[in-house]
């Protein structure tokens, strides 16, 4: 055989293999999380940079019809909330970046509650075992709800603004989605996001 073909069979392997390296870095698909999360190693999950984006009111889309089985037991509607801001928060204890923002968000909560702020918080675990999430819930001492979302498919509800795990909404009080944070949310950005985003009265 001679050096040429050799060669080239090296090169055009090590080519596939960056292009699939590149891909699978680079992949926004909730799917290839999914696959991840099932995985249950923790290793490749897909998050974002922590960008933060709030949408004008003129721009904001229909309002977000989610609904589904909660953690723990019960059922749980965005149109029951309908007046209120909803923070929906996408994660899995599956993910560690998801796990780095949980005491984060409940200090939000904490906050909003304290304040007597008209804002529910809602989960949705996802691609997780239901009895994983609640035990993960239990342990870090949340106390909002959360959805499970074993199958996946809840998150199709959030018109393509929750392609990153964590990725944490905030819907208006017309249940419209009013801000996206995609990655890692800390509490003073995320009551801040809030406080913008209730009506002023």
């Amino acid at each position: 055989m001679s050096v040429a073909p050799r060669r080239y069979a090296a090169v055009l392997a090590a080519v596939l293999a960056a292009a699939g390296l590149g891909l699978a870095g680079c992949s926004q698909d909730p799917n290839s999380v999914a696959a991840q999360a099932k995985a249950g190693d923790q290793k490749g999950y897909v998050s974002g940079d922590g960008t933060v984006e709030q949408i004008p009111v003129a721009d904001r889309g229909a309002p977000v019809d989610l609904h589904g089985d909660l953690l723990g037991g019960g059922t749980w509607s965005s149109a029951d909330h309908r007046g209120q801001v909803v923070v929906i928060n996408v994660w899995g204890s599956w993910c560690p970046p998801c796990v780095a923002e949980t005491p984060d968000l409940q200090k939000a909560w904490e906050q909003t509650q304290a304040a007597k702020q008209d804002v529910q918080f809602i989960g949705i675990d996802f691609r997780e075992d239901p009895a994983r999430g609640q035990a993960f819930r239990s342990s870090r001492h949340v106390t909002y709800p959360s959805l499970t979302d074993e199958s996946g498919v809840l998150i199709l509800a959030l018109q393509g603004k929750a392609t990153t795990t964590p990725t944490t909404l905030v819907l208006d009080a017309q249940g419209r989605i009013a801000a996206r944070v995609s990655g890692v949310v800390d509490a003073s950005t995320l009551t801040g996001l809030i406080d913008d985003t209730i009506p002023a009265s």
